[in-house]
């Protein structure tokens, strides 16, 4: 029996920048995981990735991660995704440090 297909999200990196980047339905890409497509369907998923690694010449290293409809849009379910999502956790700096004076 196969197992139930998982939501994603298509997540990157923003090639100038290096931040982790989200897919939009409206083919574009986001900083904000809420703001992020959540894809239901295995095939829709894999046709979406392909859309999203046309954009090669604004981001890097585009893949499926597992996410979970939350309140405000989609959330992660793995530990990997919401650390890269916060950054690095030695110190406070960058996004890190934006939401610290929030």
């Amino acid at each position: 029996m196969a197992r139930a297909f998982t939501p994603k999200v298509i997540t990157a990196n923003d090639l100038l920048e290096g931040d982790v980047i989200y897919f939009t339905a409206q083919d574009t890409w986001t900083r904000e995981l809420s703001e992020a497509e959540l894809i239901t369907d295995e095939a829709e998923a894999q046709l979406r990735l392909l859309e999203a690694e046309k954009q090669n010449i604004k981001i890097v290293g585009a893949y499926l991660a597992d996410a979970k409809a939350g309140p405000n849009g989609p959330e992660p379910t793995h530990f990997r995704e919401e650390f890269r999502r916060t950054g690095p956790s030695n110190y406070f700096h960058g996004k890190q440090e934006a939401e610290a004076n929030v």
